[in-house]
């Protein structure tokens, strides 16, 4: 069976925690701010303007990614998250592109993110598809994270500075 993307419902709220869950704390970068947006997507990412991804391998969730907005015409892809079974299929590339075209269709100039060196597999998946490392920003929110890129999918428009 093919694997569908489908968007955030309430009963996918463990799948996210869950998944992410993993990862971060197999590479020893959880932290409370993680906490926030896994424990309450809804509050965090949804109910200002984000969206979640979710693929589905036979009805069961086996990975995910969220859009949030960040500002002036700039959304972050964040929470990127594959189950360890359904790795080496491209899950990761398919909701990534994913909250690019959603990114691309609210009509945001570019799509950010922040990550880790020991996220290797992962960056060499951003720089592949088009994001470029930036330096990190002051504000970046995360003890952890040493890594900032960016995508630009237009010029920004308006008098508004770029977020």
């Amino acid at each position: 069976m093919p694997i569908e993307i489908v968007s955030f419902q309430p009963h996918f709220a463990a799948a996210f925690n869950d998944l992410n869950r993993v990862w971060l704390d197999g590479f020893g970068l959880f932290e409370e701010e993680d906490r926030k947006y896994l424990e309450h997507p809804q509050e965090m990412i949804l109910d200002h303007g984000g969206e979640i991804f979710f693929a589905l391998l036979d009805g069961e969730v086996v990975g995910t990614c969220a859009a949030i907005p960040r500002g002036h015409q700039t959304v972050e892809l964040a929470k990127l998250a594959v189950a360890d079974r359904a790795k080496g299929q491209g899950l990761g590339k398919l909701l990534s592109e994913t909250v690019l075209e959603w990114s691309r269709n609210q009509g945001a100039a570019k799509v950010v993110l922040v990550s880790s060196t020991k996220l290797q597999p992962a960056l060499r998946l951003y720089e592949k598809m088009g994001f470029v490392h930036c330096p990190l920003p002051a504000d970046v929110g995360y003890e952890t994270a040493d890594v900032y890129m960016e995508y630009r999918l237009r010029e920004p428009t308006g008098n508004q500075p770029p977020g």
